[in-house]
C-alpha cells in the first residue's frame, strides 16, 4: 500500500531530512496470484540513517497448495528497482540458543509471466526439497538502494537546512496474499516535518510504525489522502477551518515540454486545457481568509462577500495542465453563534461535510473536528455512512489534550456536501482553565521575583569571604563619602575666587571679607567632617592599599586651602591700600601659579579614586 509521510531530522553531516512514503499507483488489483503461496506474515524495516537506504523484510512463506513450490517471487517498482544495488535472502534455521548462522539463499533477476511491465521481478530459490504441502519457510530479504533520497527542493541557499524526500509503499508489494504484515521507518532524527497517517500509525523517537495490516489481497496498495480538513471549536467565539489540498489535474497530460511564452502570449489557445483558477464557497460572514502552500502566501487570491455568502478566489502559482499537481492550505474563521447550538443539555456543531470548491471530486476526504478541552459524552450525526475515530490533539496551555473526531468518506462528490453534527458536553467553568492558568503563571512568577530580589542567598555571614566583602563595602562607602566632602572644599575655593572677582569689579572689600569669613567657616566644619573618616579608613585593613591616596587628597587640598587664603589676604590688602591693578596681579602671581599646579594634582587625584 502506498502512503505519504514528511519528516524533517538531521543526519550525521548536519543535513536536515524529509522523508516523503508515496503512493505507488500501478494498475494491478485485476491481476491474479502466481501460485498457491500465503504470505502469513511480513515485517519490514527501512533504515534512513543515513544516504544509502536499507530496507530488510522478513517474509514467513506457507504453502496452502497441493505441489510443492521452489521458488517465491520479489517484486519492486521499475523506478525503485533501477536503483537497487544490493539485495540478498537468506535463512536462519533453529531459534534461540539453537539458531544457526544464516544461509544466503540464490537471488536472480526473472521475467515472470502475469506481471505487469511496470513491475521487476527476482526470484529466490527455496532450500533443496522445496517447500511441500502445508510447510512454512522464514527468511529475510534485505535491499540497499542509492539515489532514493532526493533533495527537497532542489536547490537552497547557503543558510537552509537541507532536506530530503523518501518514497516508498506502505503495504509490501507482493503477487501473494498477507495475512499480517507491518513496516518500520528508522530516522536519523525524531523531528518529524510531516508524514502520511494511516490507521494504525504510530510515532517513537525517532521510528514511525505502521500497522499490522492483516487480510491483504495480492498487489494491495492504499491511496493517499488528496483532501483533509481540520475544524477547531473555540468557545471565546471562532470557529477555525483549516482545509489541505493536493490537487490533480485529471485531464490529458500535454506533450513536450510547457513554454511559458507561448501561454503568457495566447492563453486562451496555449492553455485551452489548463485551469486557471478555483472558486471556494465560503460560508457567510467567514473572516480571517488566507490561501497558502509549502512556499509561503500566495497573492493570486480574491475575496468578496455580503451577509449571505463569502467567495474566494484563488489563482495556483501555475496554470494546471493535465497530470499536473498542485498542494495548497485554505484557512478561515467564522463566528461561532452561526454554527455552535443547544439541545437538550448538549452542544452540537452544525457545519457543512465537503469542499467549499466548485464542482471537484475528493478520493479521500478526512474532516477532523477538534473540541476544546474538557468535552465529553461525543457523539456524531451525520447524513450518509462514515469511517469515525477519536485523537487527541494538544495546543497551548492544555493538559489532557482535546479531543478530535476524526470522519474519513471515500468518493466525495459536491452532492455530499451536506451539514453534519457533532454532539458533545462541556462545562462552561472550563473556559476559564486557560486563563487562569496564565494569571496563575504571571503570579507565581512575580512572586518568585520579589523573594530573589529580597532573600539573603549567602552561604554563610560568618565566613571569611563574606566578612572581607561587607569590609570593602564599607570602605567603598567611606571613600564615597570623602570624595564628596573634597568636591564640597572645592566649591568652597570656587566661592572664594568669585569673591575676588566680585571686589575687582565692585570695590567693596566688606562683602569681600564677610565671604571669606563664610568659607572658613565651612572649612573648618568639613575638615571636622573628614577626621572620623580617615581614621575609620587608617584602621580597616581592606583599605590599605586605597589609603595612600586618599590621604595625599586630603593633604593637598588643604595646601590649596592653604595658599587661596594667602592669596586672599593679599588682595583684601591690596585694595584697602588702593594699589593699582597691575601691582596686584604681580603681587599674587606666583601664588596664583601654585595654586593652579595644586588644583590640578586635587582633580587627578579625585579621578583616580573614582576610577576605583
Amino acid at each position: 500500500m502506498p502512503v505519504r509521510e514528511t519528516i524533517d531530522s538531521s543526519s550525521r553531516t548536519k543535513m536536515g531530512f524529509r522523508f516523503d512514503l508515496l503512493v505507488l499507483a500501478v494498475a494491478l488489483l485485476s491481476t491474479p496470484a502466481l501460485s498457491d503461496l500465503v504470505l502469513t506474515r511480513v515485517d519490514r524495516r527501512v533504515d534512513l540513517t543515513s544516504h544509502i537506504v536499507r530496507i530488510v523484510s522478513t517474509l514467513k512463506v506457507e504453502n496452502t497448495g497441493k505441489d510443492s513450490v521452489s521458488e517465491v517471487l520479489l517484486v519492486f517498482p521499475e523506478r525503485q528497482a533501477n536503483n537497487l544495488a544490493y539485495l540478498m535472502a537468506a535463512s536462519s534455521p533453529g531459534k534461540g540458543k539453537a539458531k544457526a548462522s544464516a544461509v544466503n539463499l540464490p537471488v536472480e533477476n526473472v521475467n515472470s509471466e502475469g506481471l505487469p511491465p511496470a513491475l521487476v521481478a527476482y526470484s529466490v530459490s527455496l532450500p533443496e526439497g522445496g517447500l511441500g504441502k502445508g510447510a512454512s519457510f522464514t527468511f529475510d530479504v534485505s535491499a540497499v538502494f542509492t539515489h532514493s533520497l532526493l533533495p527537497f527542493p532542489e536547490k537552497i541557499t547557503q543558510a537552509d537546512t537541507q532536506l530530503l524526500v523518501f518514497e516508498e509503499s506502505a503495504y509490501f508489494l507482493s503477487p501473494y496474499a498477507v495475512k499480517v504484515q507491518s513496516l518500520t521507518v528508522k530516522l536519523p532524527h525524531p523531528r518529524v516535518e510531516s508524514y502520511t497517517k494511516l490507521e494504525n500509525t504510530k510515532v517513537q523517537g525517532s521510528e514511525i510504525k505502521y500497522g499490522p495490516y492483516e487480510n491483504l489481497a495480492p498487489f494491495s496498495y492504499s491511496p493517499i489522502v488528496n483532501w483533509w480538513r481540520e475544524i477547531e471549536v473555540s468557545h471565546w467565539g471562532n470557529v477555525q477551518v483549516t482545509e489541505n489540498y493536493n490537487l490533480v489535474h485529471g485531464g490529458s497530460q500535454i506533450k513536450g515540454e510547457f513554454s511559458r511564452l507561448d501561454y503568457q502570449a495566447r492563453p486562451h489557445i496555449r492553455g485551452a486545457s489548463a485551469f486557471k483558477n478555483l472558486v471556494a464557497k465560503l460560508p457567510p460572514r467567514a473572516h480571517s481568509v488566507y490561501y497558502r502552500d509549502a512556499i509561503g502566501n500566495i497573492s493570486t487570491s480574491h475575496l468578496w462577500g455580503d451577509s449571505r455568502k463569502t467567495e474566494l478566489e484563488i489563482e495556483p502559482r501555475y496554470p494546471m495542465f493535465g497530470g499536473w499537481r498542485t498542494a495548497f492550505t485554505i484557512g478561515y474563521g467564522l463566528p461561532l453563534q452561526d454554527f455552535l447550538f443547544e439541545l437538550d443539555g448538549k452542544r452540537f456543531l452544525n457545519i457543512t461535510f465537503g469542499s467549499p470548491i466548485n464542482e471537484i471530486i475528493i478520493d479521500t476526504l478526512i474532516v477532523k473536528v477538534v473540541l476544546p478541552e474538557g468535552s465529553r459524552d461525543i457523539s456524531v450525526s451525520a447524513p450518509f455512512p462514515v469511517k469515525q475515530w477519536q485523537e487527541t490533539k494538544f495546543s497551548h496551555l492544555d493538559v489532557i489534550g482535546r479531543p478530535v473526531i476524526a470522519l474519513e468518506k471515500s468518493k466525495v462528490v459536491p452532492e455530499l456536501d451536506q451539514y453534519f453534527q457533532v454532539y458533545y458536553k462541556f462545562n462552561s467553568i472550563s473556559m476559564f482553565r486557560e486563563p487562569m492558568m496564565l494569571i496563575s503563571g504571571f503570579f507565581l512568577l512575580f512572586v518568585a521575583c520579589i523573594v530573589y530580589v529580597h532573600a539573603d542567598l549567602s552561604i554563610s555571614k560568618s565566613s571569611a569571604s563574606y566578612l572581607a566583602k561587607l569590609q570593602w563595602e564599607e570602605v567603598q562607602s567611606v571613600i564615597q563619602q570623602v570624595d564628596n566632602l573634597v568636591n564640597r572644599c572645592l566649591m568652597v575655593h570656587d566661592k572664594l575666587d568669585a569673591s575676588l572677582r566680585d571686589l575687582s569689579r565692585t570695590g567693596d572689600v566688606q562683602a569681600c571679607k564677610a565671604a571669606r569669613k563664610h568659607a572658613d567657616g565651612l572649612l573648618k566644619e568639613l575638615s571636622k567632617e573628614l577626621k572620623p573618616l580617615l581614621a575609620i579608613l587608617q584602621n580597616s585593613p581592606q583599605a590599605a592599599q586605597i589609603l595612600p591616596k586618599v590621604e595625599e587628597l586630603v593633604v593637598r587640598e588643604r595646601e590649596l586651602q592653604d595658599k587661596l587664603m594667602v592669596k586672599h589676604t593679599t588682595v583684601v590688602d591690596c585694595y584697602e591700600k588702593k594699589l593699582s591693578g597691575r601691582e596686584i596681579e604681580n603681587r599674587i602671581a606666583s601664588q596664583q601659579s601654585k595654586i593652579t599646579a595644586l588644583r590640578q594634582e586635587v582633580d587627578d587625584l579625585l579621578d583616580f579614586i573614582d576610577e576605583l
